[in-house]
């Protein structure tokens, strides 16, 4: 991959590393989890710490997406975000696109290894890098650690055509979007939404 910003230290969370399917053990062996594109995707390592790059934490930590997210199941594995926070997870061996405003799921029906070589090779086709490439245009960069807030949400229908986007704490922006959701299950089709700029 290229634009790499951050790689994560060898394997410390044995325990987890031995749920994972073979594939993914291997990249983890290789890359104990990465960040690459500017922040376009960020891999998760197992890892106690940092906890933003900790699968396990993402997985089965407190926040854990499956106790917050309808179409999420305990078993479903989310291995990677993009830069605004959206989620790459393995259910039975095929990769999964949730949208984490609206919790909507997508099957991309590639295995682990395709979706990987994929992004190495058709970035731009396979990940969604316009916010880091905005971001980018004021001459800023993802930190690490850091996620792009967008508003308005991608999901609001607005009379406004531009957007703001702000970085901010890992932790931070996902459970902001975390909040989103929740609101947003409780609407009915066409209900108005105030939101503040942290949701």
């Amino acid at each position: 991959m290229q634009d790499i910003t951050y790689i994560g230290e060898p394997v410390s969370d044995s325990a987890t590393f031995k749920l994972l399917p073979f594939d993914m053990q291997a990249f983890m062996l290789q890359n104990n989890g990465i960040i690459a594109y500017f922040g376009g995707i960020h891999i998760r390592g197992c890892c106690h710490e940092p906890a933003w790059h900790s699968l396990k934490e993402a997985w089965q930590g407190e926040n854990a997406f499956w106790k917050t997210y309808r179409n999420m199941k305990h078993s479903d594995l989310p291995f990677g975000q993009d830069a605004v926070g959206n989620q790459f997870f393995l259910r039975r061996g095929q990769v999964w696109f949730m949208d984490a405003e609206t919790g909507e799921i997508q099957n991309l029906n590639v295995d682990f290894r395709t979706f990987i070589v994929g992004v190495e090779r058709f970035p731009n086709q396979a990940l969604d890098l316009s916010a880091v490439s905005s971001f980018m245009e004021f001459g800023a960069l993802l930190q690490p650690g850091e996620l792009l807030a967008v508003y308005p949400p991608n999901c609001v229908k607005t009379d406004e055509d531009q957007f703001n986007l702000t970085r901010m704490p890992t932790d931070v922006r996902l459970a902001s979007l975390a909040n989103l959701y929740e609101q947003i299950i409780r609407l009915k089709p066409g209900q108005k939404i105030r939101l503040r700029k942290d949701y």
